[in-house]
């Protein structure tokens, strides 16, 4: 059974800049796109960024010039910088689309202005 396991989050001040991290325990990353995904209290689980098998990335509109989304073959990564309040969330990758992964436990970002 596949785990994602997401690190790097922390509590950063406005402007700040962190990266995460998402390995897995099974080779899904060759397989599927795989994306960054991240959920505020009372909101919906919101996709802010992706990037396939061969490299083409996509972001929402929030993030789009700050957050750079990158991947190797066994860690998917999310360089975000010029971090604002609006982007504390608990930040989870999986595949996009979702296909029935588990979701791991998340890496909380707080960003204090």
């Amino acid at each position: 059974q596949v785990q994602l396991v997401e690190s790097g989050g922390g509590l950063v001040q406005s402007g700040g800049s962190l990266r995460l991290s998402c390995a897995a325990s099974g080779r899904i990353f060759s397989v599927y796109t795989m994306g960054w995904y991240r959920r505020t209290p009372g909101k919906q689980r919101e996709l802010v960024a992706s990037i396939s098998t061969g490299g083409k990335t996509n972001y929402a509109d929030s993030v789009k010039g700050r957050f750079t989304i990158s991947r190797d073959s066994d860690t998917v990564y999310l360089q975000m910088s010029s971090l604002k309040p609006e982007d504390t969330a608990v930040y989870y990758c999986n595949t996009v689309p979702f296909v029935g992964y588990g979701w791991g436990q998340g890496t909380q970002v707080s960003v204090s202005s």
